[in-house]
């Protein structure tokens, strides 16, 4: 009997060290019943069926663009659900700064709200100003580590920060800093961290899985964390149209993945910007949500705004940047955004720049490249920018 107690004994401890070594692992519990599959609902495509877009342009009977625009616009701050209280004052103050070949770098704290004192990286060519400025909307990447460091060289910060950023920018930006590259060519650049980002992250460490469980505590305060990096963008963009070194009228702003939603989403509910990048992130949210495609939403709550796709899809709701100049690339190797869904969401953004008379503005191509920002396609941006700030 003893030798029985000892043996079950020794199999506890060898099943419980093998799994805190990660050798083995429980099994998964499953029932035979289900109604989730493939993270989505089992009955996604009759959902799918009922997403109507009523408050697009073309369904939405409103004639006249700005009155569309307007009332658009409106559904979508709703669907931000309340904004973070503004700050009395930005108080910007230079923290540090060095120059670089042709560019100061500046490390800069501003009031981003009532709540959040903040840093973030800027860059001022040389010369007289004032001159256009870009606002860096950074990536997700799951990565959340480093955010404003994903745009522009950080410094004057530990070397594990410096190093993470540089394997960074050779990952999915070509070894080139965009932000630093812009700022060569006469770009003032501004890049500051998203929320959950960087120095905006838990005082615990990144933790991924932790993300979904803060936006959610954030839900139970009737805020939305999707919503409130929204609402910064449109705040920093305002601040840095105050900087003495920018020219107010010729504010950009780009960004790649979830930069890239970020950015049409700024020219979308922003009339301070006046021409906007986006690399890699647009479709039709149908093909999104496909299990078809085996597609489906990877974010999180990083692209979250509650209930805003029963009004409108992302191609109506990046129509409200018209009839500003707009850049979209997305990648035909892509793994995260079907080519029939970018297609189709091109040409109904396509159809509104026409009906305004300004299709011309409206640049939507296809690149035979990864979901990336690499110098070739950075290179195209600045010609963008040069032709459009």
């Amino acid at each position: 009997m003893k030798r029985i107690h000892l043996l079950i004994a020794l199999t506890v401890m060898l099943t419980t060290a093998t799994t805190a070594f990660g050798q083995k692992k429980e099994p998964v519990q499953k029932r035979e019943k289900f109604e989730f599959t493939f993270d989505l609902p089992a009955y996604v495509e009759q959902l799918k069926q009922e997403l109507t877009y009523p408050l697009s342009w073309e369904n939405s009977g409103i004639k006249s663009f700005k009155k569309w625009q307007k009332k658009a616009r409106q559904k979508v701050f709703d669907c931000m659900l309340t904004p973070p209280k503004a700050a009395a004052a930005f108080d910007m103050q230079v923290v540090a700064e060095e120059q670089r070949e042709g560019y100061r770098a500046l490390r800069i704290a501003f009031n981003q709200n009532a709540y959040s004192r903040i840093e973030a990286l800027v860059l001022v060519p040389d010369g007289e100003g004032p001159f256009p400025a870009v606002n860096l909307l950074h990536d997700h990447g799951a990565h959340l580590y480093i955010g404003k460091e994903k745009m522009i060289r950080p410094f004057g910060v530990e070397q594990a920060v410096i190093d993470d950023a540089d394997a960074w920018a050779k990952n999915l930006y070509g070894s080139q800093y965009v932000g630093d590259y812009l700022a060569r060519h006469g770009y003032v650049c501004f890049s500051a961290d998203a929320p959950m980002w960087g120095e905006r992250g838990r005082e615990e460490g990144v933790d991924r899985s932790k993300y979904d469980i803060i936006a959610g505590n954030m839900m139970m305060l009737g805020r939305d964390l999707c919503g409130f990096m929204h609402y910064d963008d449109i705040t920093a963009t305002e601040f840095l149209a105050t900087l003495p070194w920018v020219d107010p009228q010729r504010i950009g702003c780009m960004g790649c993945s979830m930069g890239a939603y970020r950015a049409w989403m700024l020219s979308a509910m922003s009339d301070r910007i006046k021409a906007g990048a986006s690399i890699c992130w647009m479709v039709t949210a149908d093909v999104q949500m496909s299990v078809e495609d085996g597609k489906r939403e990877y974010g999180g709550f990083a692209n979250c705004l509650p209930g805003l796709r029963q009004w409108l899809d992302y191609p109506d709701i990046a129509s409200l940047a018209a009839p500003k100049p707009m850049l979209f690339i997305n990648g035909t190797k892509d793994h995260l955004f079907p080519v029939r869904g970018v297609k189709k969401a091109f040409e109904q953004m396509h159809q509104t720049w026409r009906r305004l008379g300004a299709d011309d503005r409206l640049k939507t191509e296809l690149w035979e490249v990864p979901h990336s920002c690499g110098v070739e396609i950075q290179k195209y941006m600045l010609d963008f920018f040069n032709q459009n700030l």
